[in-house]
């Protein structure tokens, strides 16, 4: 058994586990933000044991900890590079203390790699590679699994897909912007003035400006997808986060037509499109599967 942990901007989950896509235990709590990093330190070592006891699961049982951390992470250091969220993460190696703290190996990945290891393993990406996974909630963020491992390019990161530049469609000569400015959560709230859940709905109901919005956003999607096909060439994008909610005939059927559309050719139709599978827990199962690879067993 292992201990999954999710260290985001606004949630923090712990699960334990055998690393194959089920939980023994699940717990949950909310980021104090103004208590920064050592907040959430604290709160990791005070639910552990609250865990432990839940899913009657004894720590003489644990054989090691996964954490999927968001923000991005150094695999030479085992530490965290930056969060952009949370103030005391900058630096902070963070695999080394969770293992002096429990006692036990740990293994440290970005959120979005790890959320892609679980869907490649147990989820909408299961029985193909490659495997493009894509959050896209109040940031975008991307994963890129190949034969069931995460690929890292030189140890700081890969896949970073929410930092692409792309074409902005709300601007009328071409300049580019991040994709994660247009696309994101945030940035369909910004230009639209509602949560990116509200605007799907205003769509559906031929709100004019919320399908702007969303149009645009689909626009720099496909743009992003494009590239990511053109490169890598994957079996599967997978896409989860809360943008993905908006659903199939507003989000994913009018992003599919627009990367056919505009992919390469001879890569037309390689690339199947489709939604995540294991929702709010996805990071904390594949922090328990990356804690098995690593950790054996």
């Amino acid at each position: 058994m292992y201990i999954g942990i999710e260290i985001g901007g606004t949630k923090l989950q712990l699960g334990v586990g055998p690393g194959d896509g089920t939980l023994a235990g699940l717990w949950r709590g909310t980021v104090d933000v103004g208590a920064g990093g050592d907040g959430i330190r604290r709160q990791i070592l005070a639910a552990v044991p609250e865990l432990l006891a839940t899913a009657q699961v004894e720590s003489r049982a644990l054989k090691g900890v996964g954490i999927g951390f968001g923000g991005p992470v150094d695999d030479a250091t085992r530490s965290v590079i930056k969060s952009h969220q949370i103030a005391g993460w900058d630096g902070f190696p963070l695999a080394d203390w969770i293992g002096e703290s429990l006692k036990l190996p740990a293994v440290l990945g970005n959120d979005a790699d790890v959320a892609g290891l679980a869907e490649a393993l147990f989820g909408a990406g299961r029985g193909v590679s490659p495997v493009f996974y894509m959050t896209i909630g109040s940031g975008i963020g991307g994963g890129l699994i190949v034969k069931g491992e995460i690929q890292r390019g030189t140890g700081k990161g890969a896949a970073e897909i929410g930092h692409l530049k792309v074409r902005d469609p709300r601007t009328s000569d071409g300049r580019l912007e991040t994709l994660e400015n247009i696309a994101s959560g945030w940035g369909i709230g910004q230009n639209a003035g509602m949560t990116a859940q509200e605007v799907g709905v205003a769509a559906s109901r031929g709100d004019a400006r919320a399908m702007e919005v969303l149009n645009n956003s689909l626009e720099a999607l496909a743009d992003a997808i494009c590239a990511v096909v053109v490169l890598v060439c994957p079996q599967r994008v997978v896409i989860g986060g809360g943008v993905s909610l908006i659903g199939e005939e507003w989000f994913f059927k009018p992003l599919r037509q627009k990367v056919n559309e505009r992919v390469f050719a001879p890569f037309a139709g390689l690339a199947d499109i489709v939604q995540s599978s294991l929702g709010e827990t996805v990071v904390v199962h594949g922090a328990l599967a990356l804690a098995r690879q690593r950790l054996g067993g």
